[in-house]
């Protein structure tokens, strides 16, 4: 049986806990301080911002509020799309160790692998922005480099260049889009999957037949897919601004679900609209 406190232990040797909190859409000030500081009262030792999120700063307020030691807490932040080569990259991580007063990012991301403005040249950009990175680690200011949104064609390429392998891809993924492909290639090069929007966005609990399951549990329907990603391996990412959901969403270990609950968990992909590949969006 699982605990919170468990980790995974990335390909680079380092140990990262194996729930995080997820902070997108959670508005700067008091709701990012206020979700993350009860994040961290009831049990969360992992949490994930970036600064397209613009919460840094009330991330890290609260992180300190906490009282919790720095090295007892993972927390993860992203580079924002326009980082677009090596020297705007540095910038943006010292634009964000500056916003949050840290001394270092324990992971930090490429947010997105071909914003629109480079595109045509997205290999030549995730080079650059990748290199910069590295630096970062060779500086103390960075423990563990990954990506996110990234298809295979799109780490392929980084591949070409990268002194320091991606330890992490957290993408968007849930029962209804379990991105089978990207997650078989991460596996494949021990790359950890992270899930952000573990939920769907909420759209997962359109799927009645989840509900069934929740009563068989005595679990909440949150809790019964949360479960499920744990049990897949990934590394779920739930956010709540809700103090009493983002308790329940911990409690994720007096439980298993059964293969069987599993194999009908898996046969719920495709039940909901599917989200937008990277190559698809205009932005």
């Amino acid at each position: 049986m699982m605990e919170l406190s468990d980790t995974y232990q990335l390909s680079n040797g380092v140990r990262i806990p194996i729930l995080g909190f997820g902070t997108w859409q959670t508005p700067d000030g008091e709701i990012a301080f206020e979700s993350v500081k009860k994040a961290l009262r009831v049990g969360y030792r992992h949490i994930d911002t970036a600064a397209a999120y613009g919460n840094e700063a009330s991330v890290a307020k609260a992180i300190k509020a906490s009282k919790i030691p720095r090295n007892k807490i993972f927390l993860t932040t992203k580079l924002n799309s326009d980082a677009l080569d090596y020297d705007s990259a540095k910038q943006a991580i010292d634009r964000s160790l500056s916003k949050m007063n840290l001394d270092y990012i324990d992971l930090l991301l490429i947010h997105w692998p071909n914003p629109l403005a480079t595109r045509p040249h997205f290999e030549e950009r995730n080079a650059a922005v990748w290199q910069a990175m590295e630096a970062g680690v060779g500086e103390g200011k960075i423990k563990s480099l990954g990506v996110a949104n990234f298809q295979s064609h799109h780490l392929d390429a980084l591949y070409q260049s990268a002194k320091i392998k991606p330890v992490v891809n957290q993408i968007y993924c849930n029962p209804s889009d379990q991105q089978e492909t990207i997650v078989a290639y991460n596996r494949a090069h021990d790359i950890l999957t992270e899930a952000y929007s573990p939920l769907g966005t909420g759209e997962i609990f359109r799927i009645k037949a989840l509900e069934d399951l929740a009563r068989k549990y005595q679990h909440t329907v949150a809790q019964i897919v949360l479960r499920w990603h744990l049990q897949k391996g990934y590394l779920p990412l739930p956010k709540s601004v809700t103090p009493t959901r983002i308790e329940e969403n911990i409690k994720l270990f007096d439980f298993s679900l059964q293969d069987d609950d599993m194999a009908f968990i898996d046969r719920l992909h495709g039940a909901l609209l599917p989200h937008k590949f990277p190559d698809q969006v205009q932005f």
